[in-house]
């Protein structure tokens, strides 16, 4: 992580303006380290320095407020759309790497019919090594309860609080013969601290002598903790797989991709455009009014990384298809809009989310008694030719919405998205006619995720 010290000149800049103030005014008295005053004034200081709007940031409320309600009076909203304050420091960064206190499964959720206030889960994924993997969960079942408890349109948001600890699910499982769901019975689910590997599938197709390499990957993180590349190192090796079975077609599933650390899509974009290395250009980044005016804060580009798995000019038509759908987010369209410039991005799925702003994590290294984590907006990013305007998210060349059908494992060429990226790439459509479903998504575990809509920038502030 890249280290920078920052004068606090908007000190001295004060101390010129408020030359008539007292003493006491300029040097407030020392407050407890563990008082809610403390944590804001600490929350003051941060944004004073780094939040993106500063100009507009808002006038807060009184210091001796819960630091959730003195951070969230600060924000630019409803501009901003994404900033946000966390109790413990801790468990923030362990949740950006991927790892919490969790089953291991992912769902969206759905009414029961149009006409049915009840609400059903269906498991969108289920984690490695997970207690859902072991309880034999897949893909496309359908959860009915909770601890025996039927969700509603009323109640469901205080039900999924459950599936936080040891929790019953009873669920139903499509039969493909019979063509019906069929009750599965009841299963209780540990909650453990989990490990999820962003890294979920990757394979390679041969279809009508077009050789297709697919990727699955759920979010941005070099390794588990702190200091560690797995991750990026597993992402290199599927690269350098694809590359050595000399694909012709990528295709890279970010549909449920909801952002991450910069670091991990920089290192991501370096496999996939062609023949780049580290002269080229593949973001650069915007700071606030007081940032920008330090040399360290101007101009500042993101280069590619010069990476042998790089595939080169081995994809037919120089397209990386990308899967999309309205959790597609932050890093990921970091990763759409950095490659336009030198490739042919096409996009099958949703509306993606429009974020083109990005966060640093923030902790109190100076109170110990202080655990509150911050991710304030800091960075707009822009692509090597200034494009930054996607706010309103990225639209698809081909519109496809995984809700429309019952879900298809992960990897099933019948699958919607998969299904539709192949038929793309050999102009053939697919032969097997499919019941379109009437419904709509109420949300998803995914949405509650601290990753979800980030963009986790590599940079560590220190005062000077």
């Amino acid at each position: 992580m890249r280290k920078i010290r920052i004068q606090k000149i908007f000190y001295l800049i004060a101390l010129v303006a408020l030359g008539a103030c007292n003493n006491e005014d300029q040097n407030p008295p020392p407050v407890d380290p563990g008082s809610e005053v403390a944590v804001n004034r600490w929350i003051q200081e941060v944004m004073d320095q780094v939040y993106f709007w500063l100009d507009d940031m808002r006038t807060p409320v009184a210091e001796t407020s819960a630091p959730e309600d003195y951070f969230e009076s600060l924000l630019f909203r409803p501009t901003d759309r994404f900033s946000a304050i966390y109790p413990d420091y801790q468990e923030l960064i362990n949740s950006l790497n991927g790892v919490t206190l969790e089953s291991g499964y992912e769902f969206i959720l759905f009414r029961e019919s149009q006409n049915s206030d009840n609400v059903i889960a269906e498991i969108t994924y289920i984690k490695k090594n997970s207690p859902a993997e072991s309880a034999g969960l897949r893909r496309g079942d359908i959860i009915r309860t909770i601890n025996g408890q039927q969700m509603t349109a009323d109640n469901f948001q205080e039900v999924l609080d459950d599936i936080s600890s040891t929790h019953t699910v009873n669920f139903l499982r499509f039969n493909e013969e019979a063509e019906i769901f069929e009750d599965q019975g009841e299963v209780e689910l540990d909650a453990i601290q989990l490990a999820e590997d962003p890294n979920f599938l990757d394979t390679i197709y041969t279809v009508d002598d077009q050789k297709i390499g697919y990727v699955v990957y759920h979010f941005f993180a070099p390794g588990p903790g702190s200091g560690s590349t797995a991750y990026d190192q597993e992402m290199d090796a599927i690269f350098a797989k694809f590359k050595a079975e000399s694909i012709n077609h990528l295709i890279v599933d970010f549909r449920y991709n909801g952002g991450g650390f910069v670091s991990s899509a920089v290192n991501l974009a370096s496999l996939i455009a062609p023949g780049v290395t580290q002269n080229d250009i593949f973001s650069k980044t915007k700071y606030n009014s007081f940032l920008s005016g330090f040399d360290d804060f101007q101009n500042v580009q993101t280069p590619f990384r010069t990476k042998a798995q790089n595939l080169g000019n081995i994809l037919s038509g120089n397209r990386v298809y990308i899967l999309t759908s309205s959790r597609t987010a932050s890093a990921s369209e970091l990763i759409i809009n950095g490659l336009r410039p030198y490739m042919d991005v096409f996009l099958i799925g949703d509306v993606t989310t429009g974020k083109n702003v990005g966060s640093i994590p923030f902790e109190d290294e100076e109170n110990p008694q202080n655990t509150y984590g911050i991710l304030p907006i800091v960075t707009q990013s822009a692509n090597s030719q200034d494009e930054s305007d996607y706010t309103n998210g990225f639209t698809p060349n081909i519109t496809a919405r995984e809700v429309e059908e019952r879900l298809k494992p992960f990897g099933d060429i019948n699958e919607l998205l998969l299904r539709t990226a192949i038929a793309e790439i050999t102009g053939q459509s697919p032969s097997d006619r499919i019941n379109k479903l009437s419904r709509s998504d109420l949300g998803s575990t995914l949405d509650h995720k601290v990753r979800t809509g980030r963009m986790i920038e590599n940079i560590k502030f220190e005062k000077n």
